[in-house]
């Protein structure tokens, strides 16, 4: 008789903390920059195909970066008045100066996908889009995304972009 209360008790702690550990995380609080004016953290890209990243927010720093994809999409975490701290999709960050950015809104892709015409596993496939592929951003919704790329623009799965989230773990 004691054998099924511990069962159904330990039943009942392992769904407690399943439904703890599937809770949707806080969205984090939008911060307005006093230097832009801006959100941050926020997206945005690469204005030019050579773009330098530093190791601290001035031309007396080392650089440690080149970046060579004009549009690439970068995470801004922090801004000085002249200076950006970014963060790209390896996770690696540097500062930049802020005349390298832009407000134009891109994705990256992190793995090979099907664009599809309409925003659906089902909808016919239109392209295939290889991994690394820089396209602008259009709009988001229900878990897809359309996008241009390539002369193309369909719907891709949200989750085989990079640029969309901002969630910084409490940068």
């Amino acid at each position: 008789m004691k054998l099924p209360a511990r069962l159904v008790f330990a039943v009942c702690l392992i769904l407690n903390a399943a439904s703890y550990a599937t809770a949707v995380a806080e969205p984090e609080p939008v911060r307005i920059s006093q230097f832009s004016g801006k959100p941050v953290p926020r997206f945005e890209s690469l204005r030019y195909s050579a773009v330098h990243g530093r190791r601290g927010p001035s031309k007396d720093h080392e650089i440690v970066w080149r970046y060579e994809r004009q549009g690439m999409p970068v995470l801004v975490v922090k801004e000085t008045r002249d200076w950006r701290q970014i963060r790209d999709a390896d996770g690696d960050e540097t500062w930049v100066q802020a005349r390298m950015l832009n407000d134009r809104r891109n994705v990256v892709l992190l793995t090979k996908a099907i664009m599809r015409r309409k925003p659906n596993e089902l909808s016919r496939g239109m392209a295939s889009i290889q991994k690394g592929v820089i396209a602008e951003l259009e709009q988001c919704e229900d878990g897809w995304c359309r996008i241009k790329a390539d002369g193309f623009k369909g719907w891709v799965e949200q989750a085989s972009l990079w640029g969309i989230e901002t969630h910084t773990d409490g940068l």
